[in-house]
């Protein structure tokens, strides 16, 4: 008797060391999706954010030429061009909170809000067709006694 009980505590050590395992491999893999869908917003902020500078930079240029153009003075062009940039650039540092802070933490939180609802839906579909598995196996055993 006091084997079977030594048997017993024995294997379900070892079920629980398992157990553990894998719970720490999924916890694993579950920071691994949400890490790679964060760097991926992350790197496609930065090349939006890339392409959206180049941009500036060639309209900044054009409008220098064009004033340069206009007053007969690269200079001067140049030098209105790159005080409006400047005064963008306070407009900016000012309102930075409503124009930039607050729609990308937005951003984030409805990324990471989607991957959470996802998730649950996945746990909410297992357990559906972990019960409806458990039925039918209770159906099985009444017709075998039957």
């Amino acid at each position: 008797m006091e084997d079977n009980f030594g048997n017993y505590f024995n294997q379900t050590g070892k079920v629980a060391k398992e157990y553990l395992e894998t719970r720490l491999d999924l916890i694993k893999l579950q920071a691994a999706g949400k890490l790679s869908k964060a760097l991926g917003l992350f790197f496609s902020l930065i090349l939006a954010f890339l392409l959206f500078f180049f941009v500036i930079v060639f309209l900044g240029m054009v409008l220098g030429f064009w004033i340069g153009e206009m007053t007969n003075s690269f200079t001067l062009g140049f030098s209105c061009s790159a005080g409006l940039f400047v005064i963008l650039l306070g407009i900016i540092l000012v309102f930075r909170k409503p124009l930039v802070q607050i729609p990308l933490s937005n951003m984030l939180v409805k990324e990471l809000l989607n991957e959470m609802e996802v998730e649950e839906k996945d746990d909410e579909e297992k357990e559906a067709n972990a019960v409806k598995k458990s039925e039918d196996e209770e159906e099985e055993e009444l017709y075998e006694q039957l």
